[in-house]
């Protein structure tokens, strides 16, 4: 089973960090609406009517640090698309495909799933495998397929799949996360694991 948690943007100022909530993929019909990619698993509380988005775009776009606000959030075939305050047509619209979406919110604030996590509450956890401190998590990386927890270690760093099977326990008040990896993953930095090597 995968874990699931929203996802993060770089910047964090003070009590405040901005999370990724979408991209807009690209325009749809002719009244300015976009087709929406969520990085959220829940979309009508972060796109409400209202609801203002930062953008993240090339520093070339006309866009650059402007802001949008959500006017409409639709589901055709079960696919999101946004309608946004001011954009009317189509040529508008393409402006802004590529676009991250970014909502401010307070660090300390947690996903309303207790099985999930904002990316800033889980760099910094250590990790255990079993009693044994084997490194601290750096970074979340989100791959298609699955998301892997970053873990550097004393030997380097360790990719380790975001799945309940080999992290069962995250415990953010703790400041740790418990794994139980495939073999192999992290023997070599527990004592002796490397010790049949002569």
């Amino acid at each position: 089973m995968a874990r699931k948690f929203a996802l993060m943007w770089w910047t964090v100022t003070s009590s405040k960090t901005k999370l990724r909530v979408g991209r807009l993929v690209k325009a749809h019909g002719l009244k300015g609406a976009l087709k929406l990619e969520l990085y959220t698993d829940s979309p009508d509380q972060r796109f409400r009517a209202g609801q203002e988005l930062e953008l993240q775009v090339p520093e070339t776009s006309e866009w650059f640090g402007k802001t949008v606000k959500v006017a409409e959030l639709r589901f055709y075939n079960q696919s999101p698309v946004l309608f946004l305050e001011g954009i009317q047509d189509r040529s508008q619209a393409e402006t802004l495909v590529k676009a991250i979406l970014l909502i401010e919110t307070y660090l300390e604030q947690l996903p309303e799933d207790p099985e999930a996590w904002y990316d800033h509450q889980l760099v910094g956890l250590t990790a255990l495998v079993g009693e044994e401190v084997v490194g601290k998590v750096i970074r979340v990386d989100h791959l298609p397929a699955q998301d892997l927890l970053a873990i550097e270690t004393s030997n380097g760093e360790v990719l380790v799949p975001f799945v309940k099977q080999i992290v069962p326990s995250v415990d953010i008040q703790k400041g740790q996360v418990v794994l139980t990896p495939p073999v192999g993953l992290f023997e070599i930095n527990l004592p002796g694991g490397d010790s049949d090597e002569n």
